[in-house]
């Protein structure tokens, strides 16, 4: 239970270094960019958002990592999430997996009052709630918005990594990676770990005439010659005419 909870407090302790908008996640080419990290805060603060299900005062999910999109209008909110987890033991990759498992059930983040009126972070004085676009006045009660979109990347000890991996089939939503990835100091940079965020960004799903070529073009290959050419068929009629006699 000791080291679980180091490695856990190791992880946040990472993630708390990284930006604003997950590392590998595309700025918007047009409208505003409202990415938000949720969790891990501020450690002087207890105040955070967090993720529930509609109705429920007492269960609530804390993600070791929570990133807010924020969409829509004052009149019609709502927001993507990314989340990271780092599950030490499988029984806590099994837990955290059913937590985010597609459902018909509806999922809300909660977003108090007190990170709202906050300083994004330190050295910029502009308040959270500006930055999300859908609040017109400084919040006097808390935000809850429906979750229109889950991406969760869980982090594992790389034994249970490799076996996960050689025999299991990730969901759409999720995504997998060495805890050991995530603790190293300067993961936000990491090349290989922005690459699979970047898979992780919703328009990942649609072709960008505008995005560079990751492999060249391929050399263009002539075409097989058929090793079966189609010959002509011989006319069956009329017979052709014997030759005279001699």
């Amino acid at each position: 239970m000791h080291a679980r909870m180091v490695l856990d407090a190791l992880v946040r302790q990472s993630l708390r270094c990284w930006p604003q908008r997950p590392p590998g996640i595309r700025r918007a080419k047009a409208g505003r960019d409202s990415w938000l990290r949720g969790r891990p805060g501020d450690e002087n603060s207890m105040c955070h958002p967090y993720l529930k299900l509609p109705g429920s005062n007492r269960l609530r999910t804390l993600p070791d990592g929570l990133w807010l999109h924020f969409h829509g209008t004052p009149e019609e909110p709502f927001v993507d999430i990314l989340a990271v987890e780092a599950c030490s033991t499988l029984p806590n990759l099994l837990d955290k997996r059913s937590r985010f498992a597609p459902s018909t059930q509806s999922l809300v983040a909660v977003c108090p009052v007190p990170w709202l009126l906050a300083p994004v972070q330190p050295g910029e004085p502009t308040p959270r709630w500006k930055v999300t676009g859908v609040l017109r006045y400084p919040p006097s009660q808390v935000l809850i918005l429906p979750v229109r979109d889950v991406r969760v990347l869980y982090g594992l000890k790389m034994s249970h990594y490799e076996g996960f991996a050689a025999t299991q089939t990730p969901h759409p939503h999720e995504y997998f990676v060495p805890m050991e990835r995530l603790i190293t100091e300067g993961s936000a940079s990491d090349p290989k770990l922005r690459v699979l965020f970047s898979r992780a960004d919703a328009r990942s799903s649609f072709l960008d005439e505008e995005d560079p070529e990751v492999d060249p073009a391929p050399v263009p290959i002539p075409p097989l010659r058929n090793p079966f050419p189609v010959r002509r068929p011989v006319p069956l009629w009329p017979f052709p005419k014997a030759a005279p006699a001699p």
